[in-house]
């Protein structure tokens, strides 16, 4: 489908405490070193976050139903914790193409608003995930087999030290890609537990604020 210039790309995610991000990208450095000639794209400091619905290119009237679904989505749960910790690659099968750290949590808070926002989301005619969820951090795309299958076995195989976050928002952002990367920024900000004002979208059409 031929993209419209007034299409935005946008996702529903979760923000990373400057800490874990910096944890994140020391275990990039490394892996980087143990694997100098392995042909991979790599996450970026401010492109790490952990994302729940990936809606691709919209038109841009049609993002402030997005923010009103993931306002809805999050208006019964209650701040959770999560778990950044584990080291894999997709898929379990044949060469790697993707390098993740999994996160996890044990109150089924995160499986729960993944579930709400897909619901909040079809509300707004937006189609649900068919893939199943697998919340998880990407630290790299591997373009090349050339090496690929070296540093994946180098990453399961580097630790990564549990850390505990706390999740408290969920964000609406829009991507822009570049010959220099994607630009993330941030279209509207969800507090857990809040419940939605939809008066401060405006009217339809209208792209809501931060």
């Amino acid at each position: 489908m031929k993209r419209a210039p007034s299409d935005w790309r946008v996702f529903c995610a979760i923000e990373l405490p400057a800490t874990v991000r910096k944890r994140v990208m020391e275990h990039i450095a490394r892996l980087r070193d143990s694997v100098p000639d392995a042909h991979a794209s790599w996450s970026r400091d401010q492109n790490l976050h952990l994302t729940l619905k990936f809606l691709g290119e919209i038109p841009q009237p049609r993002v402030e139903y997005l923010s009103l679904a993931a306002g809805r989505a999050v208006e019964t749960l209650a701040t959770f914790n999560l778990m950044v910790e584990k080291t894999g690659a997709f898929p379990n099968d044949g060469p790697p193409r993707v390098l993740w750290i999994g996160l996890s949590e044990s109150s089924g808070k995160l499986s729960e608003l993944y579930e709400h926002l897909e619901e909040e989301c079809a509300k707004e005619r937006f189609p649900k995930d068919a893939r199943p969820f697998h919340p998880h951090l990407t630290l790299a795309r591997l373009r090349q087999p050339q090496g690929a299958r070296t540093l994946a076995s180098a990453h399961k195989a580097m630790l990564f030290e549990p850390i505990e976050i706390s999740v408290s928002e969920l964000l609406v952002i829009r991507s822009e890609l570049s010959s220099e990367g994607s630009k993330y920024s941030v279209i509207s900000r969800h507090f857990l537990g809040v419940e939605t004002d939809q008066s401060a979208y405006g009217a339809p059409g209208c792209a809501p604020s931060n």
